[in-house]
């Protein structure tokens, strides 16, 4: 795992707001400096309970890339063990192979058939140390907002999907239709299959990423499309 100090929300910040400017590029060497987020990343925030939303502008992300040796595994539900959120989470899992092989990010997989197995596949996952876990969509909440919390020193970055209490160790990417935050907690517009699509769940992957390299986890990423 890379090592980087996490600082508080308030802090990470203070100090985008000095070195924030636009950057381009997708590809990173070792010993390259983190490039900075372009200045309309930090948008509109609303500093909501229980946890601050970012609203970035298109695009104020690129740029950003994850260092060279960069490691993550993402965690999903099986088709078969999550049937009525196949599409959408099939939709994410491409997007996030598509930014790992983008960025040269060394990707591990793990797919889970029910809450049970998501328990132990995110248990394996912190065990392995990764710089990032992801959970991919809504069939994995309920598990992730139990177990991340005993996990601070782990980085997660829900991506079309929220916790509906997260620790400052969990980022969320979400967008309209994609905002699933736990069984009893979320309303049907939360969750809205064609609303799911590679490219928007990829844009997701990428700019909440850019957030979590940066400092600015325990965050919920909202992207507009």
């Amino acid at each position: 795992m890379h090592p980087r100090p996490r600082l508080t929300f308030v802090a990470a910040l203070a100090l985008l707001l000095v070195v924030s400017g636009c950057a381009t590029g997708t590809t990173a060497t070792p010993g390259q400096s983190l490039r900075p987020l372009g200045s309309g990343y930090l948008g509109s925030i609303t500093m909501q309970m229980p946890e601050p939303t970012l609203s970035p502008l298109p695009g104020s992300w690129d740029g950003v890339v994850p260092p060279a040796g960069y490691r993550a595994i993402v965690i999903s539900r099986s088709v078969a063990g999550d049937p009525g959120n196949a599409d959408a989470t099939r939709a994410i899992g491409a997007a996030v192979e598509r930014w790992a092989a983008q960025y040269d990010v060394d990707l591990q997989s793990f797919v889970a058939a029910d809450d049970d197995e998501v328990e132990r596949h995110l248990d394996a996952a912190v065990a392995l140390s990764p710089d990032l876990v992801l959970g991919a969509g809504s069939g994995v909440v309920d598990v992730f907002s139990l177990l991340t919390a005993q996990n601070l020193g782990q980085e997660f970055l829900m991506v079309g999907a929220q916790l509906p209490e997260p620790t400052a160790n969990v980022t969320a990417a979400v967008w309209a239709g994609a905002t699933f935050r736990g069984t009893g907690v979320s309303v049907p517009a939360d969750q809205v299959a064609s609303a799911v699509t590679v490219q928007r769940a990829e844009d997701a992957v990428t700019a909440g990423v850019a957030g979590v390299l940066h400092g600015l986890s325990g965050v919920v990423v909202r992207l507009t499309f």
